[in-house]
């Protein structure tokens, strides 16, 4: 198994300070944004020109509404997802993470790791209860507002390649289909932004088990998401 610490493709979670509406990290507005709800979550993905559509808005707002249940990320919450390219994700990876050339993925998550339920790291966890309950109470907001989460932003030109070409999966060595590396990389962006990370290998080991559990569970089918219980609505809003 290729470690993934060792791959060009490295999806890493970077620092970002973000409120809800606001354009995030990112600098691009381009682009279309639909609001997809899935109580209680708001998943709002932004679409940028010309970009492909390899699984529907709603299949990957259910996969990434099944990662934040599964990270137990509380709720009502709201979470950014832009599809974007390569040119896109470099500029990123250069300027939040000194990094050259496009990477698959990227987080960026307003809230530190203590924020959400502990998991396995790999060691002793260095947390101040004090400071997590403090932390907990950003979530505590009046009725009808939610906390923003975080946004991802997946390049969709990398998800193809890394499909095609064999270099997809957890273990950086699959080829599957293009949907599923897509889903993926959003699942995976996903738990980053709920304190997941992958520096340690136990930790790793632990988000590679949880990312397959999260896969597995989604239906097969498109369309289907909506009728497991959860009734969602999706509205288009201004992209800018």
């Amino acid at each position: 198994m290729t470690r993934a610490e060792e791959r060009p493709d490295l999806t890493e979670t970077t620092d970002a300070t973000m409120v809800e509406g606001g354009s995030g990290p990112f600098e691009a507005t381009e682009g279309p944004t639909f609001s997809t709800y899935l109580p209680p979550f708001r998943i709002d993905i932004t679409v940028r020109p010309g970009v492909a559509q390899l699984a529907s808005r709603h299949r990957v707002a259910a996969a990434i509404r099944a990662a934040l249940e599964a990270a137990g990320a509380p709720g009502p919450a709201s979470i950014g997802v832009v599809l974007s390219g390569d040119e896109e994700l470099a500029q990123l990876n250069s300027m939040h993470m000194g990094s050259t050339g496009a990477t698959d993925v990227l987080s960026f998550p307003f809230f530190p790791p203590e924020a959400f339920p502990a998991h396995e790291r790999g060691g002793a966890p260095q947390r101040d209860p004090w400071v997590a309950a403090a932390l907990m109470q950003a979530f505590a907001l009046p009725p009808g507002l939610r906390a923003h989460l975080g946004d991802i932003i997946v390049s969709v030109e990398r998800a193809v390649a890394q499909a095609e070409d064999g270099r997809g999966g957890q273990t950086g060595d699959v080829r599957w289909d293009a949907a599923d590396e897509q889903l993926l990389l959003a699942v995976h962006g996903t738990l980053h932004i709920c304190g997941w990370d992958h520096a340690e290998p136990v930790e790793e080991a632990a988000m590679r088990a949880l990312e397959r559990r999260v896969l597995a569970a989604l239906p097969r089918h498109e369309g289907h998401e909506a009728h497991e219980g959860h009734e969602a609505a999706q509205v288009e809003r201004d992209g800018g």
